[in-house]
């Protein structure tokens, strides 16, 4: 498999990024977690499967990053969650046809301050206690050059479900101490409105659109099904 071509298959394991993975569901069933979050049977059969012939991928926890930032009329707020699951399913017929699952605790929000973390968390802006998921599932993609491209999907937040592009850069890599399967780089950012997710709250202090920042290393699962 020649290197755009590989690159094509790994592409949308972008959303991975979303991912800290310590498992998605656990070995014995990788697609547990999305079990209850609205996701399309036939999503989580295709997750299954490309597990099931070792076409399935997810990241490095401990090399793996996603968050956001805002600014304010006060300060830039910047933050990170620490947990969250996913994964990407290949498909022999290319990246067009891959599938991509990503879920994030939003309780899990990491920021600078107390104060500040405790204010998005609340019901003016995630409202975590009544809406604790964050679900990305992908829709398509689209190479820009050799090693850029758009990842489309629909981002669930807030209770609110909207299509979301990210902008893709993409590393390939070749690890040895990696064991079975390669590994690839993934750096992604998109802009969303808040106001679209149905946080429109202090808009006179807080600026409307929240960027999305996130780089992940993907590995091959390795697991069993």
């Amino acid at each position: 498999m020649n290197a755009r071509r590989r690159l094509a298959c790994f592409g949308l394991a972008l959303t991975l990024s979303f991912t800290t993975l310590t498992g998605m569901g656990g070995e014995s069933d990788v697609c547990a977690a999305f079990k209850d979050s609205k996701v399309d049977q036939t999503v989580l059969e295709t997750m299954l499967k490309a597990a099931e012939v070792g076409r399935l991928y997810r990241i490095d926890a401990s090399s793996s990053k996603v968050g956001f930032c805002v600014n304010s009329q006060f300060k830039r707020v910047e933050g990170n969650f620490r947990e969250f699951q996913g994964g990407m399913a290949l498909s022999k017929e290319g990246a067009g046809k891959a599938q991509t699952l990503v879920m994030i605790q939003a309780a899990s929000l990491d920021t600078d301050g107390a104060l500040i973390e405790s204010l998005i968390k609340s019901e003016r802006f995630f409202d975590v206690e009544n809406y604790p998921k964050i679900l990305f599932v992908s829709t398509g993609f689209e190479w820009t050059s050799s090693t850029t491209a758009r990842l489309m999907g629909n981002l669930t937040l807030h209770g609110v479900t909207k299509p979301v592009v990210f902008n893709v850069t993409l590393t390939d890599i070749k690890d040895k101490s990696a064991g079975e399967g390669e590994q690839i780089m993934v750096k992604a950012t998109t802009k969303v409105s808040r106001t679209e997710f149905g946080m429109d709250t202090l808009s006179a202090l807080v600026d409307d659109n929240v960027q999305l920042c996130m780089s992940v290393k993907a590995r091959k699962f390795a697991g069993k099904v």
